[in-house]
């Protein structure tokens, strides 16, 4: 059975991720797990010290080193399972009764594709653990997971907001056609009003493709409304997300207009700095 899996950790997004991903496990009417991972790189198992043996090296200090680090790894996976449990409360408070905790020592991305099969849906946050309200980073191992991971990803802000209302960015690549297909059959989109958005010239061919995917959601009873937009991409889908109050944006990590520059480029970060809506990311 599959899973909507929320990756948490303690960053400022954990609790919006607990209820996004509560959210989604009722919209989808799935399973929900919590998903911690110990990096490996910050909390060795076996902390290495051979590369440290040098001028002055004292090999009892070297031990009390190794077990310091043994210390701290054991620390902080306690500290993850004391986040795993809360997260679940905090999912079974808001309705949730089907609720699994899990946790890895490793790599993120490696970890993710371990447990690729048990993953409907998997929600993180924009931000990681080193964010703060004055200095924002994007979570360092997003792109990884992006490009490793052949499930939809939602990457959410700090806050949640139940969401009402999708637009996606629309290329007419078979990674767009893919992601209106997704918007006509699953049941986390029911009853939204669904906006697809074009950048680029405003031509005959163009109003093709989106009538074509208006087709498609329109035989499963979606309120669909169609744009097409000239400009640069982040600044053209950002204003038309804000005239129209949509919560959810979804893009394709690759296709093959615009947008794909858009997705792999710098602009990337500084939408996903800005944000503060989720984006739901189609592979």
């Amino acid at each position: 059975m599959t899973h909507i899996v929320g990756c948490i950790d303690g960053s400022r997004a954990a609790p919006a991720v607990c209820d996004y991903a509560a959210w989604a496990s009722r919209r989808m009417e799935a399973p929900l797990m919590f998903f911690h991972v110990l990096d490996d790189s910050r909390y060795p198992v076996e902390p290495d010290m051979a590369g440290n043996i040098g001028l002055g090296t004292r090999e009892y200090l070297m031990e009390e080193l190794a077990e310091l680090d043994e210390k701290r790894s054991r620390i902080a996976m306690e500290q993850g399972r004391h986040m795993l449990e809360a997260a679940a409360e905090r999912a079974r408070e808001a309705g949730i009764e089907e609720v699994h905790q899990r946790q890895r020592h490793g790599d993120l991305p490696q970890c993710l594709l371990d447990i690729e099969s048990d993953i409907r849906l998997l929600v993180m946050g924009i931000h990681g653990e080193s964010s703060s309200e004055r200095d924002i980073h994007i979570g360092s191992q997003l792109e990884t997971v992006i490009r490793s991971l052949h499930r939809p990803v939602v990457l959410v802000p700090d806050e949640f907001k139940e969401p009402q209302s999708a637009m996606l960015a629309f290329d007419a690549s078979p990674t767009a056609f893919a992601g209106v297909r997704l918007l006509a059959s699953s049941p986390v989109f029911r009853d939204f009003p669904l906006h697809l958005v074009m950048v680029g010239p405003d031509t005959a061919d163009k109003w093709e493709q989106l009538r074509a995917a208006e087709s498609m959601l329109a035989e499963a009873g979606c309120e669909v409304h169609l744009a097409i937009r000239a400009g640069d991409v982040e600044k053209a889908l950002h204003a038309y997300q804000e005239e129209n109050s949509i919560d959810l944006l979804v893009m394709g990590a690759y296709g093959h207009s615009r947008i794909r520059q858009f997705l792999v480029g710098s602009t990337t970060t500084n939408m996903l700095k800005t944000t503060r809506t989720p984006l739901v990311i189609l592979r």
